[in-house]
């Protein structure tokens, strides 16, 4: 076996046996070499040269870099996750004929789709969605996925969130958790505005809590503006402390007015 290739293999076996341990400072340390070492395989895109050794050296560098994502997963470094998908990515798509799949493919994909879902970014989750095949599409993974961007923009969040419980794999919870946490933040900002006060079980009931005590340790958490007391979850506190901006009214009538003369003269 070609000795690079050889280095390549043992310093990734040690990746995989940090990983089972829970080492994740040891994998990110043998990650930068392994992705060092492995821009030595003119093999890998972009050139995809027809080497002695290419179909090893692109199924290596595949897993490596999915182990990659996954890693970024467990330590909730989501600069990273778009870094090492994108790295990924030309495997799936560009050496697709030249690899067999992968089957940690669409559970990659549907963790993408969850991130972009998670950021917000809904063009660019569509984007992604088109690029699939339909057997892609009727994956577990990216189903998942799908359903939960339809109850968010449906604005069912309940279901968003129980979904929590049918993950399709471990990974995807940190993600969900991400996701819940983006949606009880919307609802805390709309009730603090449309509300001077709610009683504690409809605080909980709104924001979606199982039970009094989550509901008071987000508040000691993200919202420490708020008062507990007699029983009431008391916002004026946080409007009181709100910013409010002066509308520069007169600034704006003088620039209305000098857009309307710059008009009138090219016409």
């Amino acid at each position: 076996m070609d000795p690079q290739l050889t280095e390549v293999s043992q310093q990734f076996e040690r990746f995989k046996a940090a990983f089972v341990r829970k080492d994740y400072s040891t994998c990110s340390d043998l990650l930068s070499r392994l992705k060092v070492l492995l821009t030595k395989f003119t093999s890998l895109p972009p050139l995809f040269e027809n080497t002695p050794n290419a179909a090893h050296e692109l199924t290596l560098a595949r897993d490596i870099y999915e182990h990659a994502v996954v890693l970024s997963v467990k330590t909730e470094d989501q600069d990273a996750f778009e870094r090492d998908f994108f790295q990924l990515k030309p495997y799936y798509v560009d050496a697709r004929n030249r690899l067999p799949p992968s089957p940690q493919e669409n559970l990659i994909l549907g963790l993408n789709l969850l991130r972009l879902l998670v950021q917000n970014r809904i063009a660019e989750f569509h984007t992604e969605l088109e690029l699939l095949s339909s057997a892609t599409l009727d994956n577990p993974c990216i189903k998942h996925a799908v359903e939960l961007e339809q109850s968010f923009m449906e604005g069912a969040y309940n279901r968003v969130l129980s979904a929590r419980q049918t993950a399709p794999d471990a990974t995807y919870v940190y993600f969900m958790d991400l996701l819940a946490k983006t949606i009880r933040d919307e609802i805390a900002g709309c009730s603090e505005k449309a509300y001077d006060y709610v009683s504690i079980s409809d605080a909980r009931q709104m924001l979606l809590f199982s039970s009094d005590q989550e509901l008071l340790a987000y508040v000691n958490e993200e919202h420490r503006e708020w008062e507990v007391k007699e029983g009431f979850v008391v916002f004026q506190k946080a409007k009181e402390t709100a910013p409010c901006k002066e509308i520069p009214s007169l600034q704006l009538i003088n620039q209305t007015l000098s857009y309307a003369r710059e008009l009138e003269r090219i016409v």
